[in-house]
Formats: C-alpha cells, structure tokens, sequence
C-alpha cells in the first residue's frame, strides 16, 4: 500500500519509518511512504500558506491555494487515492476503519493541518474521510495521520511477523486485550495468573475472556455496555 503525506514537516514524519516493524516493511516494499509539501506548491513569492482568519480570531489559517493544488497533484497522478484530513472535528478513529482500509485501499493520502487549522473550503473539496484520533488538540496533523498510517500498515499483509498476534488483540471482538505476562513467574511480589502457567490452553482462553470482559469494564465502560447489548 503507498501513503501520502501532506505536510509543511515532512521530516517529522520520516523517522518514523526508517526502523521497527514498519521501517522492515518499507524495505520489503510491503508500503510505500511519499511526502507532499504545501509549501512547494504555493503561488506566493515567499511561499507562505497562512493566512489570518476571516472575522477574527487568533493565530492563523492554512489558506486554499497552495493545499488545492497540492492535493489535485496527487488525484492526477493516482485515480485510486483516498483523501484523509486528520481534526478534532473528525470522527473517532477505529480498529474498524483500520480493517476496512487496510481491506479495501491501495492509496492513501493524509492531509496534514496546522496552525489554527485548514480553510474549511478545502476539507469541503477534497475531503473523502475526516477522523479524530481523541478529544484533544495536538500542534499539527502528523502524529495523528502517523497513527492511522501505523493501524492500518500492521494490517497488510506480511507486516507483522506472526500474523496470528493480530487475533486476540484490543479491539477486535469490541473488547480491550486480556493481561499478558512473561518470565519470571513473580516480580517484586506480582505474581502471573496461576491458570496460566498449567498449559490448559481452553481454560486459559476461557479465563483470558472472563479478565477481557472486566479490563473493558473496567477501563471502557462505553465498550462494555455495548459488547454486553449485542450478546
């Protein structure tokens, strides 16, 4: 899958995939990474893309021109790309999305805001899907567009190593993950669940469900209510 990303930080972004688990399948060509930089294609001799906000307010705009043509060098050039704008405005991202990209896309391309944001006329535009990744407001787009980018690449195809981690994970039944453990058996008086350390593997499922059900419960109220609804 190859991923865009428009950025006025580019650099901010490349480190991100140049080790670990996605910067193995960067290599392996499994994802392809590009950058767009707004201010490449802007008109103004000083190649500025703020501007102040019409009827007040403070600090500054991504103004329309250099973004406009930016993202329409990318539409000409790739008929199968899919426009994501990362806002606090947005829809809540999920696991969900995630699959469902990860399934059905070739082409993504994640519009990165800062300052006060982007001139709504672009998101009107060109926007195919807008998501937040929480209620809070970060300094720019790029480390929500990193997480998307990050949620749907370990979904590909050969990314991960062991493809069977991605069964039993947060989310995937509308439930949070079970507690997971490691040697050694105790750690400063914490002791691993004894059930399992007996190798019975359908009372270790039974129980890892049982300690799932009340970890969402516990952390994720809104979660259990609905898995509990649907059951």
């Amino acid at each position: 899958m190859r991923f865009t990303f428009v950025s006025l930080f580019p650099e901010l972004i490349e480190g991100y995939f140049s080790a670990s688990i996605l910067g193995r399948a960067r290599e392996a060509g499994k994802i392809a990474i590009d950058y767009r930089n707004p201010r490449d294609y802007s008109t103004n001799r000083y190649r500025k893309v703020d501007e102040a906000m019409v009827g007040g307010g403070a600090g500054m705009l991504m103004f329309p021109q250099p973004l406009d043509d930016t993202i329409r060098a990318i539409r000409e050039e790739s008929s199968e790309v899919r426009m994501i704008f990362l806002a606090p405005a947005g829809k809540p991202f999920r696991q969900r999305d995630a699959r469902r990209l990860a399934l059905k896309e070739s082409h993504l391309a994640f519009v990165c805001g800062r300052y006060e944001g982007i001139d709504e006329r672009i998101v009107e535009l060109h926007a195919d899907e807008v998501f937040s990744v929480g209620d809070a407001v970060l300094t720019g787009g790029e480390l929500p567009a990193l997480m998307v980018c990050d949620a749907v690449s370990r979904l590909l195809p050969g990314v991960l190593g062991n493809a069977d981690s991605l069964a039993e994970e947060s989310f995937e039944e509308g439930l949070l993950e079970a507690p997971a453990f490691t040697k050694p058996d105790e750690f400063r008086g914490k002791r691993i669940v004894s059930e399992y350390l007996k190798g019975n593997h359908s009372k270790i499922a039974a129980l890892k469900k049982q300690m799932a059900l009340s970890r969402t419960k516990h952390y994720r109220p809104d979660l259990y209510q609905r898995v509990k609804a649907q059951s």
